[in-house]
């Protein structure tokens, strides 16, 4: 039987606020030691009351706005009961049936197909704490709890089962990643787990309406482990289902070094959560002023911002996607761009070329963040200028470019400093020919019998006798002139 699989994503986003969602404490906790940035409101200490971080609001309506979502008039936080280590409270305070937003979309393409994926809501929670599982030596296992994480803000973005492979998954987590980092919400590292997604998979006999049961797959940190993980649950759904078996509703864990999914529990309903309204928060109001102020501050949104660069400057489809990664790439490349007096699509082809080639050659090598490059945007606009004058021949300005990088100084000055301009004086090359066609008697008489590649031997001896500075070009033609003269 030919099955279709049918994927939902549901993503959790720390927040870039500064401090926790119900608390005062800071939500930099990355780097504290254990159980250190605490308070009694994060700790579920009887007696406390929490307080409504507005920024972690206006976040979600950002977000919310961001991926076409209608945004809720009214919403409240409810209390999802459960019990578990790391909920200190032994609930978590949640949204339930009126989220901040809900209704949107977000638009991928895969293979050239451009497919829009419901987004169903962006509802908004706390984070829990961190569980950390050791093993003694002598095999015996035990967790310590670190608090720190907990009362972080905590987005959650629930995507509809549009998805159908598990190509399109990845490529919406990418997509919403970017957005992410875009709008300025979240960090999104997945690394870090401040960017972390669920998938709910299942599977369906093909052009079958409805849907399959769906197992529920996590600790997932990758991008490359949340696609190999929607493979490997497919696979398994449809051997299982070929050999008789029957899929089971449940949460499964993806085991990244064996690269398979593990069962941890029967999947929950939301009767068993037990939710009520929150009684320690009052219902929000969402005032529409407000709402059309955060909307006019949204920046431009990567997908204008790659269509923009198709359509006015000329630049590829693969380059567009690489430079619109994050906002910052997308930010250098056009305050480079927009340094030159008079920007050209020709100059926003090689920014593009320095930025995806030499520059993210070094930024491998060293291991530095964007941020950190020594070099200001406007220096690869003179260093292009450098080239395009005859100044500096590409070999040279790949030299010059990783001193800059090195440095931070200008182009113009590492040029001078080290003599590295380029010979483009006629008479200077000349003479340079005249010395090579002195010396190498045999090319010469090769060329003027016919052996016409026995130009590029003369050319190298050109460039050896100026140290490579002769201009390749000017060489080419001036020597080809004086053998065609001695014919």
């Amino acid at each position: 039987m030919e099955y279709e699989v049918v994927v939902g994503l549901e993503v959790h986003a720390q927040l870039l606020t500064k401090s926790k969602m119900f608390c005062g404490c800071s939500s930099e906790y990355q780097d504290g030691e254990p159980n250190s940035v605490v308070c009694p409101v994060c700790m579920g200490m009887p007696g406390v009351l929490p307080v409504i971080n507005k920024k972690a609001v206006e976040h979600t309506i950002r977000t919310g706005l961001a991926l076409g979502c209608t945004i809720a008039r009214n919403t409240k936080f409810d209390r999802k009961n459960y019990p578990y280590p790391d909920l200190m409270k032994g609930y978590q305070i949640s949204q339930f049936d009126m989220p901040v937003a809900s209704d949107g979309c977000l638009e991928i393409q895969v293979d050239g197909q451009t497919r829009s994926i419901g987004v169903t809501r962006v509802h908004l929670e706390e984070d829990a704490a961190k569980l950390l599982h050791r093993t003694e030596d002598y095999g015996e296992g035990y967790s310590l709890l670190d608090i720190n994480r907990a009362g972080v803000p905590l987005m959650e973005i629930v995507g509809e089962p549009d998805l159908r492979s598990a190509d399109e998954a990845r490529e919406y987590l990418v997509q919403l990643h970017t957005i992410l980092q875009f709008i300025g919400t979240s960090v999104a590292n997945m690394e870090e787990g401040n960017f972390r997604c669920d998938a709910n998979v299942s599977i369906r006999p093909k052009d079958d309406e409805e849907l399959g049961t769906k197992v529920e797959v996590k600790n997932m940190n990758s991008f490359r482990s949340v696609h190999r993980a929607i493979e490997f649950e497919v696979e398994r759904q449809i051997a299982l289902l070929e050999s008789g078996g029957r899929i089971e509703q449940e949460t499964r864990g993806w085991v990244d070094d064996e690269e398979i999914t593990v069962s941890q529990r029967t999947k929950e309903y939301a009767s068993d959560y037990r939710y009520f309204p929150e009684p320690d928060l009052p219902p929000i109001t969402i005032d529409p002023l407000w709402v059309e102020e955060i909307r006019a501050s949204l920046p431009e949104l990567p997908a204008a911002r790659r269509a923009r660069f198709v359509n006015d400057l000329g630049l590829s489809e693969y380059d567009t996607e690489l430079l619109t990664i994050s906002r910052a790439t997308a930010d250098y490349f056009e305050t480079a761009l927009n340094s030159d007096t008079s920007p050209s699509n020709e100059m926003a082809k090689a920014i593009g070329n320095w930025m995806l080639g030499e520059m993210a050659r070094l930024q491998n090598q060293t291991g530095t963040l964007l941020d950190d490059v020594n070099i200001a945007p406007g220096q690869i606009v003179e260093l292009q200028k450098l080239v395009d004058g005859g100044t500096l021949s590409s070999s040279m300005a790949k030299a010059v470019f990783e001193k800059m990088y090195n440095t931070g100084a200008d182009p113009q000055a590492i040029t001078e400093a080290d003599g590295l301009a380029q010979i483009s004086d006629s008479d200077a090359v000349g003479a340079a020919i005249d010395d090579a066609i002195s010396a190498n008697p045999q090319p010469v008489r090769d060329y003027l019998e016919g052996k016409e590649s026995a130009i590029q031997f003369l050319v190298g001896q050109v460039m050896r006798i100026t140290r490579g500075k002769a201009n390749p070009q000017m060489t080419t033609e001036l020597l080809k002139n004086k053998l065609e003269a001695m014919k």
